[in-house]
């Protein structure tokens, strides 16, 4: 597929068929009233309550909670749902389901979105991160550190990183005392390249009780994230090859960058949100991918047609080799939710399983 130029269009050629009988709306978590913010910080603290894992067992030793469970998930998959077809609707089926999770635990609400564009300037002012007690948590202890240097999916170039604001445990907010369990698997080492740190058993899924740590980065945010960026994520991209290859900094489609997806959760970063495999552990995860599926969204609707279908292999950088992804093809995140297959999630307002809209 070719990048197909510049669109430029606002309207798309022809809207989804709704099929809902009642179709919510998905809104910017700055819209929240405060009462809405604590109702949504108190089910992300049920789903963490130790003992509620619906893990089999010795599967994950590291997983004590529900919570846990989505991280042990997105660590066993990482291979398979990212850079590869199945990444825009594998996520967001995830975090559909972790909508689901949320609700069965007295939350109301629909998961709110992280619009990054807010924040590119001070992350550590944004309500997700002020540290009050509708945030989600501080940023981290701030210790004298270098940045992180990054190398962008299937490539030697490096992306150099300013130092973040913080790096230690999450200082203040409803998440300041939380442990977290699973991991790391590749969780990058400041200041040098190709460095990581690994589970200290040697396996990610077994008990690695330590704190939630952030290092809000303005850097990541303001290169990566703003409304600009945005933008021209989604008006430059005609095919969905092109769309999610930028969209995550995939080298194949230009290289320098991390994209919008890279440049979320290194905005966040700290342990374990600047690891790929085990980020899903910082409960910010869920409201940047909710962002990440609002512009997948948005980026549909111009042209929703022609944007049901997927291109890639079923595994990262097609290593192994494997198949084509087709849209027969099964998201399968049991035990949390029943696998589904990926063209019932390409419509949000199609009802199977799906039924809202982006605001």
């Amino acid at each position: 597929m070719s990048r197909s130029g510049r669109n430029g269009k606002l309207q798309p050629k022809r809207p989804p068929v709704l099929s809902c009988l009642s179709c919510v709306d998905k809104v910017n978590r700055r819209t929240l009233s405060a009462p809405q913010r604590k109702k949504f910080i108190a089910a992300v603290k049920c789903l963490q309550k130790t003992g509620t894992s619906i893990l089999p067992a010795g599967v994950a030793a590291g997983s004590v909670s529900l919570f846990d469970d989505f991280e042990a998930i997105h660590i066993n998959q990482t291979g398979s749902i990212h850079l590869t077809g199945s990444f825009l609707t594998w996520h967001r089926y995830f975090i559909h389901t972790y909508e689901k999770k949320l609700q069965a635990c007295g939350y109301n609400g629909n998961l709110p979105y992280w619009e990054w564009g807010y924040d590119v300037k001070n992350p550590r002012n944004s309500p997700v991160f002020d540290g009050s007690d509708t945030s989600l948590g501080s940023d981290g202890v701030y210790f004298e550190h270098p940045g992180l240097k990054i190398n962008t999916p299937g490539a030697l170039i490096e992306v150099d990183l300013k130092p973040g604001t913080g790096g230690g445990c999450v200082y203040a907010g409803p998440f300041k005392n939380m442990t977290t369990h699973l991991g790391p698997v590749i969780l990058p080492v400041y200041g040098v390249a190709n460095t990581f740190t690994f589970a200290p058993s040697g396996n990610p899924f077994d008990d690695n009780p330590r704190c939630l740590k952030r290092d809000l980065n303005a850097d990541a945010a303001s290169r990566f994230t703003t409304f600009r960026n945005t933008t021209e994520l989604i008006l430059q991209n005609q095919n969905v090859e092109w769309f999610q290859g930028v969209m995550q900094g995939d080298s194949r489609y230009g290289d320098g960058v991390l994209g919008v997806h890279g440049g979320g959760h290194f905005t966040i970063g700290g342990d374990p949100g600047a690891d790929p495999f085990v980020s899903p552990g910082d409960p910010a995860f869920y409201l940047h991918h909710g962002q990440i599926d609002r512009v997948f969204w948005i980026w549909q609707m111009l042209d929703f047609p022609n944007r049901q279908n997927v291109w890639g292999t079923q595994t990262l950088f097609n290593q192994p080799p494997s198949p084509n992804t087709t849209v027969n093809d099964l998201l399968d995140i049991s035990p949390l939710n029943t696998p589904v297959k990926i063209k019932d999630v390409m419509n949000t307002v199609g009802g199977t399983p799906l039924c809202y809209v982006y605001i």
